[in-house]
């Protein structure tokens, strides 16, 4: 029995020490939220980018008036000389939520500080374009 607290208290102080070396200010992270809450930074702010993370073609069928396309699979090679600003509001969508994530993510990676991702064209319900 007094093996296992004496286990149960060096586990306990490692976990306090790995948690403690965690200074919570995580720069490669993004931020989820919701198609209408993506709507309404549209209307209520400025100088944001919309990012489609599709296919070429994916989006010469519909994408949200003023995006700008970088595929998902061209993030780590093209991010860096077409979104100059690493400050700037990044929203980011695709599909159905999932090349989002990933790209939002590999921007977070890359030093981008302001980026919200928002799901899928699926779920947006504010109007598209074609080209």
């Amino acid at each position: 029995m007094k093996r296992i607290i004496i286990a149960v208290s060096v586990a306990l102080m490692l976990i306090s020490l790995l948690v403690g070396c965690n200074d919570g200010n995580n720069k490669s992270s993004y931020e989820q939220i919701t198609p209408a809450e993506a709507k309404a930074l549209m209307d209520s702010e400025e100088g944001y980018i919309i990012l489609d993370v599709r296919t070429p073609e994916e989006f010469a069928e519909r994408h949200i008036a003023g995006a700008i396309l970088i595929p998902d699979y061209e993030i780590g090679e093209k991010a860096e000389s077409i979104l100059t600003d690493k400050e700037q509001l990044i929203l980011v969508y695709c599909r159905s939520g999932r090349r989002s994530k990933n790209a939002a993510n590999e921007l977070a990676t890359l030093g981008y500080t302001n980026i919200k991702e928002f799901g899928g064209i699926n779920d947006w319900k504010y109007g598209t374009v074609t080209e």
